[in-house]
């Protein structure tokens, strides 16, 4: 008998201190756990900004696209309209 307790007393008291430790490793882990999985997210969220970084530089110039399409449909009214004259140029020719 240690202190004056019974070994009911001693029992309980070394089955609270065993839970007591058990708790104490399950808290630390599941810190531990916590604290790597926010680091994980951590470093995703760097990854997605990165990334949403990228596209805004890609859409820069997006502005740019009207202007682009407007030269393009110009190019292809050219086209379209030397296409119509060597038609009618080459149909001539042949004839």
């Amino acid at each position: 008998m240690v202190f004056g307790l019974t070994e009911t007393q001693e029992s309980l008291w070394m089955t609270a201190n065993i839970l007591g430790l058990i708790v104490v490793v399950a808290v630390a882990a599941l810190l531990t756990i916590l604290v790597m999985l926010v680091r994980k997210i951590e470093q995703r969220v760097e990854t997605i900004k990165t990334t949403l970084r990228a596209a805004e530089a890609n859409t820069a110039d997006a502005a740019l696209l009207d202007t682009t399409a407007r030269g393009v449909d110009l190019v292809l009214v050219e086209g379209l309209e030397h296409h119509l004259f060597l038609g009618r140029v080459l149909d001539k020719v042949r004839k």
